[in-house]
């Protein structure tokens, strides 16, 4: 298992500099309008997409097809694509802090960021950066997995509406009943994300190793 993960994270250092340039883009970009709480989910959602990658990667050197002869099974070659994708994503929360704090300042100092820009501590705004880029993550390994890596990233643009979805569907149905959402009600909903994450992606997972056990390599 250990080795896996090891194998992707050495293959995404060859696209880390074009990521690097993107997410310091992004940093002049969004810091002023929309704060370090809003950097910090796009740097999550971004480096969680590099999963796509990893896969990719594996798809064209037939990677899987060599790991399945050695003692390595087909939950474990799942398995540690959701380990990288915690990994991806915890790096993108921690570089998104880092540089929104720093460019914060730089912004302030110039009169581009206006003070207050978020009321969301920036404690939740790691927590729920780190659980949404997973679930929007977690989509995309079992969509690579069954559709190879070109048709997947297509399917994962599209992939992005369901969670989007399936909280609007929340939000009529709360609506509906008379059940209005208030600041807290909404602190306590952001509070659990990460526990709606876990699940979520023990779902995908389950998902991935179906679509890897008929897989043929």
């Amino acid at each position: 298992m250990k080795s896996l993960i090891l194998k992707d994270l050495y293959n995404i250092v060859h696209n880390s500099k074009s990521m690097l340039f993107i997410l310091l883009f992004f940093a002049v970009v969004f810091l002023p309008s929309s704060g370090i709480q809003g950097y910090i989910y796009t740097c999550a959602i971004l480096c969680s997409m590099m999963i796509v990658t990893t896969i990719s990667f594996d798809e064209r050197s037939d990677w899987m097809s060599y790991a399945l002869v050695m003692p390595v099974s087909r939950r474990d070659l799942a398995a540690s694509k959701y380990i990288v994708l915690f990994l991806f994503s915890s790096i993108g929360v921690l570089f998104g802090l880092i540089v929104g704090i720093i460019g914060s300042f730089i912004h302030k100092s110039v009169g581009l960021l206006p003070e207050n820009l978020s009321e969301i501590p920036l404690s939740m705004a790691a927590l729920t950066a780190l659980a949404f880029s997973t679930i929007f993550g977690s989509i995309s390994i079992p969509l690579t997995l069954k559709f190879g890596a070109e048709k997947g990233r297509i399917l994962v643009l599209a992939s992005f509406f369901i969670p989007v979805a399936i909280c609007y569907i929340i939000y009529r149905l709360l609506a509906a009943f008379g059940i209005t959402i208030t600041g807290s009600s909404l602190a306590i909903l952001l509070y659990c994300s990460p526990a709606a994450a876990i699940v979520w992606n023990y779902f995908m997972f389950q998902i991935s190793c179906f679509i890897l056990s008929k897989k043929e390599f």
